[in-house]
């Protein structure tokens, strides 16, 4: 979120910028300061706000926190003015996690961090093994410095004067916002209520310094240069394509080359103005009253992102056969038993063996998804079918699911009955008649609702569909969508925030579904090919990168998401080989078989055109048959060496398609080779 006109604030925009340590306090967890937003000259000064509360700790080593407060109780209040157990207890309760926060180290415990705090007149320390923050606390020279504990005149970043803030902001600067700006908020069918942002919004900002040469990546699976600097990035997910600047996937986590990364631990929109507002700033914007984030050292970009993914989840080990080639039947062509047994024995044909038989939407009737029911008429007999192509081809099989549930779909009227669905605020919430109750929208469905996975009966019910068709034969899904999720005039089954879960959905949704399948086959025998994500999601790999043209610019699109994605602690990745949309060049496709092949998980999946190899040859050159056989034999020659590289990542975060600049961090010349 940009706040400035040049030297000047928009017009309407009041901040209070943290100018004043007033009080300090170090213990053994860390330390708590309290920020006056005015010059103190004397008590006088004291008698208004607002005043920040700072908190300073470290939930592992080698990571530091920094938690900037506005309203409400702080562990600095608790300290200070609170007695009795009882009042302590009860409130403690209160400032829990939310419903739905990120999960911190759900798969890795944190590293003690041997916390040592000091202070004297001038200053205040934190320092967690090799990480340490050094806070001024002179009279109107307030600020946080970030230093390595071995040498603290090296400065990593620093929270400078004027760094964080509470902003009001004026709603006519919001409108334009990821959140504001979807058709999730402006389409009368998605709010019919018409429901308006409130004429200001309060932010809190915090500010870290952006260093001459410095260069920042991550934050998710954008499309635009890998390199951040310059860009106005907002973590809200939405189904954008690869040639926009919106994110399937959005992380808020950043990677930069002077050797730390910062997660911002948020799971609603966060707005990052990465040297795009102030050229030497990343300023991090959210709505509300707290910002946490966390700083995270190296020294290298590797071991940032072991801690990173120590903090949030590793990996996810997907199993030896998923690293094979998957095949698709492509989205909106015409496919059934004699199509796809025709594709396999081509395939087997030009020695293009097909590891994963993918089943797209249209595996069910049209205007019925999702009813998890193979369409009669295309596939009569599903469980023999199955069972057949996986004896005659050694194919696993994998098919296309959502969260939306079609008002046409037989499974409508359960949901509808069970309260499965997320709901409206701004009507009626029984469940008793159909225009009652859930949310509904007719864009990818008609009149569709969206499951709510807060509810433990949905999570069920809708497990239970996922299993019934594991019993029939399938061993993988495609989790596609979970972007367009409603945050206007909505409830959840419980009571978790609206705004915050519109990213987080997917979490739940990818979790869900991952824990089925691994539930049935095993730890390291699940995968999933999943669109959208958050932090944390690198749990239920895989992720593919979405919706791209049949283009070279696509193809280069494609790799910068790619590349984005694992310097953002996701350790597999993959895409459409020749695009989804269009029919691609013979050339193009040959050079994207080459890309996909060396790309951890390598699947052919068009929208309106079939993607097997003999598509793209004639009758007498048949070198795209010959060049997806080659690579592909390459890549089955190469696997102990890619599945020591999948057992890596599972272990420490460092992802199997890498970014050069992960592996050489002091050469200079590697930070822009995506151009």
């Amino acid at each position: 979120m940009k706040y400035n006109d040049s030297w000047l604030l928009k017009a309407g925009v009041k901040t209070a910028f943290g100018l004043t340590v007033t009080n300090v306090k170090t213990h053994d967890s860390g330390i708590d300061l309290q920020v006056a937003t005015r010059p103190i000259r004397h008590r006088g000064d004291t008698l208004g706000g607002p005043l920040l509360f700072v908190n300073l700790n470290s939930p592992s080593e080698g990571i530091i926190g920094l938690k900037v407060k506005h309203f409400g109780l702080t562990r600095f209040l608790l300290l200070n003015y609170l007695s009795t157990d009882v009042l302590i207890s009860s409130i403690l309760k209160g400032l829990a996690p939310q419903k739905h926060d990120f999960e911190l180290f759900p798969d890795v415990p944190p590293t003690p961090p041997n916390i040592q705090t000091s202070k004297n007149e001038t200053s205040a320390t934190i320092a967690s093994g090799p990480l340490s923050a050094i806070v001024s606390i002179v009279p109107g020279q307030y600020g946080i410095d970030f230093v390595p504990t071995s040498d603290p005149k090296h400065i990593l970043t620093f929270a400078g004067p004027k760094s964080q803030a509470v902003v009001d902001l004026p709603s006519k600067w919001a409108t334009m916002s990821a959140s504001s700006a979807s058709v999730l908020a402006s389409d009368m069918s998605a709010n019919p209520s018409g429901v308006s942002l409130p004429a200001f919004l309060r932010y809190i900002l915090i500010e870290l310094n952006l260093a001459g040469g410095e260069q920042i990546y991550g934050t998710g699976e954008g499309f635009g240069g890998v390199v951040k600097n310059g860009q106005a990035i907002s973590m809200w997910n939405r189904d954008g394509g690869t040639w926009s600047e919106q994110q399937y996937k959005s992380v808020p986590f950043y990677l930069s080359s002077r050797g730390y990364g910062v997660f911002i631990n948020h799971p609603g929109e966060v707005e990052l103005e990465v040297g795009s507002e102030k050229m030497s700033r990343v300023g991090m914007s959210v709505v509300g009253e707290e910002l946490e984030i966390f700083v995270i050292y190296g020294p290298t970009p590797k071991e940032v992102l072991r801690r990173y993914t120590q903090l949030t989840g590793r990996p996810g080990l997907p199993p030896l056969w998923t690293f094979g080639l998957w095949l698709s039947t492509s989205f909106l062509t015409n496919y059934d038993e004699k199509t796809v047994t025709g594709f396999l024995e081509g395939m087997r044909e030009r020695k293009c063996d097909v590891r994963v038989m993918h089943f797209d939407c249209f595996w069910m009737k049209q205007y019925e998804w999702c009813n998890f029911t193979f369409d009669p008429d295309m596939f009569p007999n599903p469980a023999e079918y199955l069972r057949s192509i996986k004896e005659k081809f050694g194919v696993k099989v994998c098919v296309w699911i959502n969260s939306y549930i079609s008002q046409s779909s037989s499974l409508f009227k359960e949901g509808l009955e069970g309260g499965y669905f997320i709901k409206r605020t701004n009507g009626n919430v029984s469940h008793d008649a159909e225009t009652d109750g859930p949310w509904r929208w007719d864009l990818w469905q008609p009149g569709l609702a969206v499951v709510d996975f807060t509810n433990p009966a949905a999570c069920k019910w809708y497990g239970d569909k996922l299993r019934a068709l594991l019993d029939l034969g399938v061993d993988c899904f495609k989790t596609d969508f979970g972007e367009r999720i409603p945050h206007i005039e909505v409830q959840y089954f419980d009571g978790s925030d609206p705004y915050k879960m519109h990213n987080y959905y997917t979490q739940l949704y990818n979790k869900l579904v991952f824990n089925v399948l691994q539930e049935r086959f095993g730890e390291h025998e699940a995968v999933l090919f999943a669109r959208s994500a958050t932090a944390g999601g690198q749990r239920f790999p895989v992720h593919w990168g979405g919706d791209c043209e049949s283009t070279w610019e696509a193809m280069s699109e494609t790799l910068r998401g790619n590349l984005s994605l694992t310097l953002s602690g996701f350790g597999f990745t993959s895409h459409d080989i020749g695009g989804f949309e269009g029919h691609p060049p013979r050339e193009i496709y040959m050079r994207w078989c080459a890309y996909g092949a060396f790309s951890s998980h390598t699947r052919l999946h068009g929208s309106s055109s079939y993607r097997v190899p003999w598509n793209y040859d004639t009758e007498s050159d048949t070198s795209a048959s010959k060049a997806l056989a080659k690579f592909m034999d390459a890549k089955h020659r190469l696997s102990p060496y890619i599945y020591a590289t999948a057992i890596e990542a599972h272990e420490t975060g460092v992802p199997v398609q890498r970014h050069t600049m992960l592996e050489f961090p002091t050469d200079r010349n590697t930070y822009h080779l995506d151009q």
